[in-house]
């Protein structure tokens, strides 16, 4: 084991709770030297000499061999980690939208200045999802994956469902408790999630992929409609990321709203936990669940990054390695169902089925078998009106 000297990138609740660990646990052989912040007016909880504005007094700082980067501007987030790594610092990162952009860039920065670039914390909080699937599980046995990866939504929709809150209530209540953003359109439409699963494509599969070509839709088209239809059939909602082996090379993947039943695993998954369901042809079923947002757990996932950088840990990538490449498999079927206004007319000729359908004085909803590549085709996943909910 080796003692880090850290220069660490941002002092909001994560970042304070990690110099607090730190400042607490001197066993853990490291130190906070530099901390950069945006803001030196501010007021904040630690000796005003740690405090920098400039990214200069950490990047060109030879003591400094760790870089924490724990800040919301993605682009500014990149500039610190290439500069980082090109001057053979090792980092650890919580920027999901920043990785999943550059995954392509990063990776090649790790190899080419043989550092360890970490960011367990970027995906799921507390849950360790990452480093399981870089080191536990063989890319050759994994065929799915499926999951609650964002705490706030989940949050939001437990209250909806569970005490018949209101989604604006429920919202306000998520940003008061530090599970949702001021600005939660990230959370909310779907858009964390998409960037998290492009993380565990990454790690699972090998596959690198766009984030703009995962098919996506939000929570904020849920109606009230839905959790009456969902609470009459024994159900609850959930945002749902998957992706799925449909071969040896392509894969499927999706962030969209879900029905989940008291079979699941998921169903009880509720407040800000995530839940995350791993399915191998040898292992079968695996389930990983914890806390996915708020202060504390993303906290810990950084922490844990931080302690396996003492021991020299870095990802090998050795799944990328493969050569697997993500490929639009659109023609998977899903069951689906749909809700929308009854004025509203439907198209329901792309529907290889229909099972059910139903048309009342305010609201319809039918349910049936489509294809992944026509509801990426349809108006529904812009259209605020219409809810889009997968049954499987």
């Amino acid at each position: 084991m080796k003692t880090l000297t850290i220069g660490l990138f941002g002092f909001g609740v994560v970042g304070e709770g990690i110099y607090r660990v730190l400042l607490e646990r001197p066993e853990l052989g490291t130190r906070i030297k530099r901390i950069c912040i945006r803001n030196p007016e501010k007021n904040r909880n630690a000796p005003k000499e740690l405090f920098t504005t400039l990214a200069g007094d950490i990047l060109d700082d030879p003591e400094i061999d760790l870089v924490v980067e724990l800040i919301d501007d993605a682009d500014a987030a990149l500039r610190i980690c290439r500069k980082a790594m090109q001057s053979g610092k090792v980092v650890v990162s919580a920027n999901k939208k920043m990785i999943a952009e550059n995954l392509t860039e990063l990776v090649a920065l790790q190899t080419k200045h043989n550092v360890s670039f970490l960011y367990e914390a970027a995906v799921c909080g507390s849950v360790p999802i990452i480093r399981n699937l870089e080191e536990y599980f063989d890319n050759d046995w994994l065929h799915s994956i499926s999951g609650i990866v964002n705490g706030s939504t989940n949050y939001i929709l437990t209250q909806m469902s569970l005490n018949g809150h209101a989604y604006d209530e429920v919202l306000t209540k998520a940003q008061e408790l530090g599970f949702a953003e001021s600005d939660p359109s990230l959370d909310v439409e779907g858009i964390d999630a998409t960037y998290k699963l492009c993380l565990i494509l990454f790690h699972a599969f090998g596959v690198i992929v766009d984030p703009h070509s995962i098919l996506r839709k939000g929570i904020t088209s849920l109606h009230p409609f839905d959790m009456q239809y969902a609470h009459e059939k024994g159900k609850r909602i959930k945002l749902i990321a998957r992706t799925n082996r449909v071969n040896g090379t392509q894969y499927s993947a999706a962030v969209l709203p879900g029905f989940v039943g008291h079979s699941s695993k998921l169903f009880d998954v509720n407040n800000e936990y995530n839940g995350l369901l791993i399915g191998s042809s040898l292992a079968d079923e695996q389930f990983l669940s914890g806390k996915g947002a708020g202060r504390y757990p993303t906290a810990s996932a950084v922490l844990s990054d931080i302690s396996a950088l003492r021991y020299g840990y870095k990802y090998e990538y050795r799944k990328h390695s493969i050569g697997v490449d993500l490929s639009s498999h659109d023609k998977t079927t899903v069951e689906l169902y749909l809700s929308y206004p009854a004025r509203k007319k439907i198209d329901d000729s792309v529907f290889s089925q229909i099972h059910e359908s139903y048309r009342g004085t305010d609201r319809g909803y039918l349910t049936g078998s489509i294809t992944i590549g026509h509801i990426r085709e349809s108006d529904w996943l812009k259209d605020n009106t219409v809810s889009v909910i997968t049954l499987n």
